[in-house]
């Protein structure tokens, strides 16, 4: 089972796994760790990532980047708009009003949605993992900014579920950093003891994001959260590209915002420019090449210019930090320290702000790049049954306060109650109890529009359905579960009514207990009649002989995002074939680069080491043969089915198998032959040695010894008549004998002769003591040398000791 955290963001992803020993960020084919958030689309296939990227100059119009925000946007949506005149590629409206982007693929346009496209990249993060695991992923923690709407999320889990991921939880960035961060610390305080505070703060490439963490042994609770959706590293870039888009356009006279390409170029040399100024003070060039019409650009900047120019957006830094510390009640001396991660606070003047306002040094323990995706395979580890990870519970917080409207039965006016609040516990489920005599609805909205970074407040529209008033006409009393689940979803569960059953028995009534929310708080009661109450006061009297039971009903939701049944499955067709297209595409150009390699390998070695290998005849047919099959390639054969590049290697390969075979075993020949000759002498010499009666061989039995020479014999006649007809032919003819045959005579002649040679001597066992009335007796003795002297030889005398013969000594004892 595979245990895989995927960091997703707005401009590169990182991938992490568990494995035997610990959590692993895992590279692509290109050796690099950070996947670019990039596809591009051709007339044959998609490219993903690290090649994707390296079109995005070329293939502007067909390449898509900086989605990640699109997220269960509608097309009209403010933000939408604005970042619409960004963008290289087109963005239209779907029929469902969803933001779609407008490509040619297959040499035909193409729409696809943002699930698509994301669950395009996901289909590629899951090849790199599986291609690194050697094994399927199907389960997988996905993270996403704290700041994600329901809608948001919805939208991120469709992606998922079209490539065939099963998202055991969408984690918040800053939740999986604190994660990675707290469950390798051994000394944190004790469950009963004050918590350690820590500030997290991420800023990357399109947002900034700051918690606050509470952290005891074995336990994590995010006491809070704050955000700027809009700030991030993209931002200080945009900056550099207006400064000298501006001064380009007075020294050189040239519009870059007009043309594309020149502007996407521009934007990659400032991101570079921008790194280089975190490390440099110094004055830093920017030089580009055939920049617009065929003229070369060049300017210059040092980090004080740009923390100027950059002062407004600095300044922007505060404001998140000011509202997590007034949402938590913190006070600056009560945070023990202070972690950053996120590529763009390695900007000094970045670091500098965050560590002014705590007025302490920043901490950065932690991978700036990498750490979310370790927290979110930690967590993936911790819901997998597959791996035993540490105990560490992980308690996150709602972001934006999530309130529900209803109407009363029988007025106009509605019921509001707030169920959950700013930064209240999650994942977490409450129970309210609703008084009813038919269905009712009930609507889910932000209680806080302005502090949501999305448009739409409401969440969505849940009917309570097959509700009806008790036999006796009464309200029934209806148990509603809301609960904010592990991917941060606001959702009704589930819905019940108390039905009252007349029975014959006086068994009392049972009533069933309300479910209790994870961190075993008590769960709450709504009365559409009567002010909201907690569902722990006495409960009212019961009533002797009648039953009370729960009668589940269903609940219709409508969504303010969500994917229709039949439009996923459409997705989800759609993936699949275009996967197949890319795998056929990968084949076709496979098939062809390996021809045109044969091509160059060949010639190549047809006129140095194949040279000798092959007649002049042939030489110069398989050399016109390469140059036909080159000029082949690059004109009708530029765009052909796989078969024909199949086709055409086997027709090269007829040619230059032989050519190649006879250059390997001239190769390797004389090595085994000289191996082959080494064992034979080897053998020779124990038979001459044991027929010289050698004392070491003396234990063989001659029968024996008879197979050894006889096999060295036949070995040897083998080897003389090979090499003498080798030596007859010439190199460009088929060697007589080949490496394998050789190799296979020296296992034969090894097989016959070493277990003979190789058997033991046979072991003399030492006389043992016997013992006799008057205690042991050592009559039989060993001297020094391991031969045994008796002792009857010389007259025992109790007690005494007797010198053997040769001078080692024996003694009798009584």
């Amino acid at each position: 089972m595979s245990v895989v955290g995927l960091d997703v963001g707005s401009q590169s992803c990182y991938i992490a796994v568990a494995r035997a020993g610990g959590i692993e960020t895992i590279a692509n084919e290109f050796s690099d760790r950070c996947t670019p958030s990039v596809i591009s689309f051709g007339p044959k296939n998609r490219t993903i990532g690290v090649a994707a990227k390296n079109q995005q100059i070329t293939h502007a119009n067909n390449t898509v980047s900086s989605f990640k925000r699109f997220h269960g946007r509608a097309f009209n949506d403010p933000f939408i708009q604005k970042e619409k005149e960004n963008l290289s590629y087109d963005l239209v409206p779907m029929k469902n009003g969803g933001v779609g982007i407008k490509v040619m693929y297959m040499d035909e346009d193409h729409l696809f949605s943002v699930e698509q496209i994301t669950a395009m990249l996901l289909t590629k993060l899951k090849e790199t993992a599986e291609n690194n695991l050697k094994k399927p992923v199907t389960d997988c923690v996905i993270s996403v900014p704290s700041f994600f709407t329901d809608a948001e999320r919805r939208s991120v889990l469709d992606a998922a579920q079209i490539v065939g991921l099963n998202c055991l939880r969408l984690m918040n960035d800053m939740t999986a950093v604190a994660l990675n961060y707290g469950i390798y610390k051994q000394d944190l305080p004790n469950a009963d003891e004050k918590p350690r505070v820590v500030v997290f703060v991420d800023m990357g490439h399109s947002s900034f994001q700051v918690s606050a963490c509470a952290f005891n042994k074995g336990k994590l609770k995010v006491l809070g959260t704050a955000f700027d959706p809009f700030l991030g590293g993209k931002n200080f870039d945009e900056k550099l590209v207006e400064h000298f888009c501006a001064e380009f356009k007075t020294k050189y006279k040239l519009d870059a915002k007009s043309k594309i390409r020149a502007l996407l170029r521009l934007h990659q040399e400032c991101e570079k420019l921008k790194k280089l100024m975190s490390s440099n003070s110094t004055d830093l060039p920017l030089n580009i090449e055939c920049f617009m019409n065929d003229k070369d650009v060049s300017a210059k900047m040092n980090r004080s210019q740009f923390e100027e120019l950059c002062a407004e957006l600095l300044q922007k830094i505060e404001v998140p930090l000011h509202l997590l510390m007034e949402q938590t009640h913190l006070k600056t001396e009560e945070v023990s320290a202070i972690e950053i991660v996120g590529g763009a606070t390695r900007i000094p003047a970045v670091k500098e702000r965050i560590a002014r306002f705590f007025g302490k040094d920043v901490s950065t323990t932690l991978n700036a790049d990498e750490a979310v995706a370790r927290g979110c395979a930690l967590q993936c580890a911790i819901l997998s049954p597959a791996f035993k990870v540490r105990e560490f519970s992980v308690t996150d917080a709602v972001p934006f306060p999530i309130s529900l409207v209803w109407n009363h039965d029988s007025e106009e006016t509605e019921g509001v109650h707030e169920v959950f609040s700013r930064n209240h516990a999650a994942p977490f489920s409450k129970v309210l109890t609703f008084l009813r005599r038919g269905p009712f609805e009930l609507e889910a909205f932000y209680s806080d529009p302005q502090a949501v970074p999305y448009p739409e407040a409401k969440i969505g529209r849940f009917v309570v359905q097959n509700v009806s008033a008790q036999k006796d006409g009464e309200k029934s009393k209806v148990k509603v579960k809301v609960r904010v689940n592990t991917h941060g979803i606001f959702t009704i569960s589930t819905a019940s009514m108390v039905e009252k059953v007349p029975t014959e028995e006086e068994d009392g009534s049972s009533v069933e207990a309300d479910m209790e929310c994870p961190n075993q708080k008590p769960a709450e009661s709504s009365d559409v009649d009567a002010n909201e109450k907690k569902v722990d006061q006495p409960p009212e009297a019961k009533k002797p002989k009648i039953k009370v039971v729960n009668v589940e009903l269903p609940v219709e939701a409508n969504l303010v995002w969500q994917l229709g049944r039949d439009l996923l499955n459409m997705y989800i067709e759609t993936e699949g074939k275009m996967i197949m297209q890319d795998k056929l595409e990968k084949e076709r150009n496979d098939a062809k680069n390996a021809v045109e390699e044969c091509v160059y390998e060949f010639r190549d070695k047809l006129c140095g080491p194949y040279e000798k290998f092959i007649c002049e005849q042939e030489h110069e047919k398989f050399l016109r043969l390469l140059t036909e099959t080159e000029d082949w390639l690059y004109e009708e054969g530029e765009d052909q089915a796989k078969q024909a590049y199949i086709d055409k290697l086997e027709e090269l390969m007829k040619m230059g198998t032989p050519v190649k075979v006879r250059f390997q075993e001239a190769e390797e020949r004389p090595r085994v032959l000289e191996e082959l000759g080494q064992r034979l002498q080897h053998y020779a010499k124990i038979a001459a040695d044991f027929r010289g009666k050698d004392e070491k061989y003396n234990h063989i039995d001659e029968s024996e010894m008879k197979k050894v020479e006889k096999s060295v014999n036949e070995v040897m006649e083998w080897m003389n008549n090979v090499m003498n007809a080798q030596a007859k032919r010439s190199l460009h003819q088929d060697p007589v004998v080949r490496t394998h045959e050789i190799s296979a005579k020296v296992k034969e002649l090894n097989n016959v002769c070493e277990p003979v040679v190789t058997q033991p001597k046979p072991k003399i066992e030492s006389p043992k003591l016997e013992r006799t009335p008057n205690g042991p007796n050592m009559d039989k003795k060993e001297d020094l040398e391991g031969k045994s002297n008796l002792g009857a030889d010389a007259p025992h005398q109790n007690g005494e000791c007797h010198p053997n013969e040769k001078g080692s000594v024996s003694m009798d004892l009584d």
